[in-house]
């Protein structure tokens, strides 16, 4: 939009405002904001090697933190499926008939925070302990099988915290039946403990990585408008309010903003094809298969939104400070 039309937009716009219904005005309004978006936008398109790299920036800007989601969604669904680290075992007495045994596994399936219970008994244990052990027909001269019947609890999803495990291993520990109980709680809290740092660092990045774009965005529409300084004086000398004036470079840190995004949707893309392959190859050497989660569309389109409210936060610091300042002589 040239400088020319801006201004008798504006003088037609003054010289009509009193003769035009509500209606017709009300109309008009998003018809002069489509107006300035499709002006900044074509901005945009004569400077195209500068407002890309300012798209570029943003977007790439953006790729860390979503890059660093994906790793925390996948770290959280293979703690998910590590259910052995939080599986509780119970070691019964010795002396239990195989009624009492069975009564024990149908109130522990049926207490609270219990998902499943699997039995193991003790001539299965022995078994096993042969061919695992190494020691084979020597065990067969034993004179009676010194090994205990087993029930292995997984806790459900509700008390798989190492503080709520460990308080549904003292409650099942107090069973009668229960000679003593086990868990391995050490490993189910440095598996926490790292959760929880990958989220802290994500945040934190997250926070800087978002305050730069705004500062890259912010000082890019600054320069834009010091360009622009003579043009907007003579915009407020023939009648043009700071809102007119500010409406295209707020469109312009919009469309940076969409830009970006998806810039950092196709970065994002990028790298999770690139890391896939390793950390198939990585999955099968320990026998298993894992598959790597991607964003889906909702997180997509939230990295969207995001990308443009930074956009137009950066362009309303801008804007806000300097247009307001700059005033005909």
């Amino acid at each position: 939009m040239s400088l020319l039309f801006r201004n008798r937009s504006i003088e037609k716009g003054a010289s009509n405002r009193g003769r035009l219904p509500w209606w017709r005005r009300l109309i008009m309004v998003p018809v002069h904001h489509a107006q300035q978006a499709i002006a900044s936008l074509g901005e945009l398109w004569r400077n195209p090697f500068a407002s890309f790299m300012t798209m570029a920036v943003l977007g790439l800007s953006l790729t860390l933190p979503s890059s660093l989601y994906v790793l925390v969604k996948n770290t959280s669904s293979i703690a998910d499926n590590w259910q052995e680290a939080s599986e509780v075992t119970l070691f019964l007495r010795k002396d239990l008939q195989q009624s009492e045994v069975d009564t024990l596994k149908t109130q522990t399936e049926l207490s609270e925070g219990v998902e499943s219970v699997r039995l193991i008994p003790k001539e299965q244990g022995l078994e096993e302990f042969k061919k695992e052990s190494g020691f084979g027909e020597t065990l067969d001269y034993l004179s009676s099988n010194p090994l205990p019947d087993v029930l292995i609890v997984i806790p459900a999803e509700s008390h798989r915290s190492p503080q709520r495990a460990e308080e549904l291993l003292n409650r099942l520990e107090k069973q009668r039946e229960v000679a003593y109980a086990k868990m391995d709680l050490e490993w189910l809290n440095r598996l926490q403990g790292i959760l929880n740092l990958i989220e802290d660092i994500l945040g934190a990045l997250a926070v800087v990585l978002c305050l730069s774009v705004v500062l890259i965005v912010g000082n890019t529409i600054r320069l834009n408008i010091l360009s622009k300084r003579d043009e907007i004086m003579v915009m407020k000398l023939v009648g043009a309010t700071n809102a007119f004036i500010q409406r295209p470079f707020l469109y312009t840190g919009v469309w940076y903003g969409i830009i970006g995004g998806l810039v950092a949707w196709l970065a994002t893309a990028l790298l999770i094809w690139w890391v896939e392959s390793a950390v198939v190859d990585l999955t099968e050497l320990y026998e298993t298969p894992f598959q790597l989660n991607g964003l889906t569309l909702g997180e997509l389109l939230i990295i969207w939104l995001v990308a443009v409210g930074l956009g137009l936060a950066g362009s309303y610091l801008a804007v806000r400070r300097h247009i307001q300042s700059i005033e005909p002589e």
